[in-house]
């Protein structure tokens, strides 16, 4: 083995990457501004931090979303919907509207400084683009690193989903509290 080799494959963790993403903020920019633009970010941003589990932590900012890490997929999923219950609170509280999809995988990344990269973090990124407003949906991978952790939590498999870019079908999940 190479020492390049060496060196990256110690840069390669096993987490789970959660991608939100606010729906219609470009439409909402163009009618309300930036200002209002700003603040919706803002809003969105306090209240991931508030919810985030003590193994997650904000990777980044991506325009309307952020890329999250976890190092439990029972606490990514979890926590997904604690943030869809406050962003649906906050929403109803206000004219400002914070609707937001959640999209999350489990899988190898490779660190490259403080960012993630890699085939799986490119699936998460796929997976959110396939929630609704509202929705927190989760690969099988996701799902089958939280079995036997999860309580008040319903998952309707979605089936597999052919997605842009990533060569197989991801068997995906949608998440929903119950009780």
């Amino acid at each position: 083995m190479t020492a390049a080799a060496t060196m990256a494959e110690t840069n390669v963790v096993a987490w789970t990457v959660m991608f939100t993403d606010i729906v219609g903020f470009t439409e909402f920019t163009a009618v309300r501004g930036d200002g209002d633009a700003l603040a919706l970010l803002s809003r969105q941003e306090r209240i991931v931090q508030e919810e985030l589990a003590g193994g997650g932590r904000i990777v980044k900012e991506l325009g309307d979303g952020l890329m999250l890490w976890f190092d439990d997929p029972c606490d990514a999923i979890n926590t997904g919907l604690r943030l869809q219950e406050r962003f649906e609170e906050e929403t109803s509280d206000d004219d400002m509207p914070l609707w937001v999809r959640i999209g999350m995988h489990t899988g190898r990344q490779s660190r490259r400084g403080n960012d993630l990269v890699g085939h799986d973090v490119n699936v998460a990124s796929r997976i959110v683009n396939l929630a609704n407003s509202g929705e927190v949906l989760a690969s099988e991978s996701t799902v089958r690193g939280a079995e036997g952790k999860l309580t008040g939590v319903q998952l309707e498999q979605l089936g597999p989903v052919v997605m842009k870019g990533i060569p197989a079908p991801v068997n995906l999940f949608r998440a929903e509290r119950v009780g």
